[in-house]
């Protein structure tokens, strides 16, 4: 994976809550970095190209897709991977409705599905059904279908307004 004359960049930014600094090859996108430069390995790389979410993680409070940003661009950055949402106990409702309404099986899309849904609940308390399913629309699937995962999304929404 490192090539020795692979041009890099230093980098300094905070990373579920702490302070980091690095030097990161300037090709290298900032999933792969998370995962295989700093051992965080919630989030997934899958299509590599922007669509299926499983590389979501936060950067200064916006979800984006970890594959389409380069790991230089966290430059100066606030960063939080699941790990880090999990550690602090924001998404805990999230979770355990994931959980308890059967809306995870492997688990691949999980990471990308709850971040989503967190960032959608911050800033729609009562989303409707319609609502929760285009805000995931960016997160692909395979095993659980959505409807269980829309489920799970309205109920941990009315655990968080109560």
């Amino acid at each position: 994976m490192d090539h020795p004359d692979e041009p890099t960049a230093e980098i300094a930014l905070t990373l579920n809550g702490e302070p980091i600094r690095a030097r990161v090859p300037l090709r290298q996108n900032l999933v792969d970095w998370l995962r295989h430069g700093q051992g965080l390995t919630g989030s997934h790389v899958g299509c590599e190209h922007g669509v299926c979410g499983a590389c979501h993680v936060q950067v200064d409070g916006r979800v984006v897709r970890g594959c389409l940003m380069l790991a230089v661009q966290a430059d100066g950055a606030r960063v939080e991977t699941i790990e880090g949402a999990t550690e602090t106990g924001r998404i805990r409702a999230l979770q355990d409705a994931f959980f308890n309404r059967a809306a995870l099986q492997c688990g691949f899309c999980t990471p990308g599905m709850l971040l989503q849904a967190a960032e959608l609940l911050a800033t729609n308390p009562a989303p409707t059904r319609t609502e929760i399913r285009e805000a995931l629309s960016g997160n692909y699937c395979r095993c659980t279908g959505y409807h269980a995962i829309v489920d799970a999304v309205e109920a941990a929404a009315a655990v968080l307004r109560a």
